[in-house]
């Protein structure tokens, strides 16, 4: 059950709509994610009232076509597939918005059952007695 925030700069309704399928797309792919588990949150900057800032870290030539992409999902997955997710984050990122893989960041946070509530006030990986 991953949970996923885009942030995109310059990137209007169908670009980041593109970007949402991609990185969707490459969690059902790599990580056999439910094709139904689709949460996201998707947010355009437009540079002036809101921005994204980057730099050349690691010899990355990063420019404004940057995205960034924050996964949280729960804790078990190999460091291979967490690679395959990454590459292919970034090929269907290229594929479906244009956006060149080295403006394609991407950053897993991992967690446990018990620190999800997907409605109702209940704990659906983790319930109680």
């Amino acid at each position: 059950m991953p949970f996923v925030r885009i942030d995109a700069l310059n990137a209007g309704p169908e670009r980041l709509d593109a970007l949402g399928r991609a990185v969707h797309e490459a969690l059902v792919e790599t990580l056999g994610i439910p094709p139904d588990d689709h949460f996201q949150v998707l947010t355009g900057h437009d540079g002036a009232n809101s921005t994204l800032r980057y730099g050349d870290y690691l010899g990355v030539r990063r420019d404004e076509g940057i995205v960034y992409v924050a996964i949280t999902m729960r804790a078990g997955r190999t460091p291979d597939r967490k690679r395959a997710l990454y590459r292919r984050i970034a090929e269907l990122a290229h594929a479906y918005a244009g956006t060149e893989p080295r403006n394609v960041f991407v950053t897993v946070t991992e967690n446990a059952s018990i620190d999800w509530s997907l409605g109702h006030g209940v704990a659906q990986y983790a319930p109680g007695d």
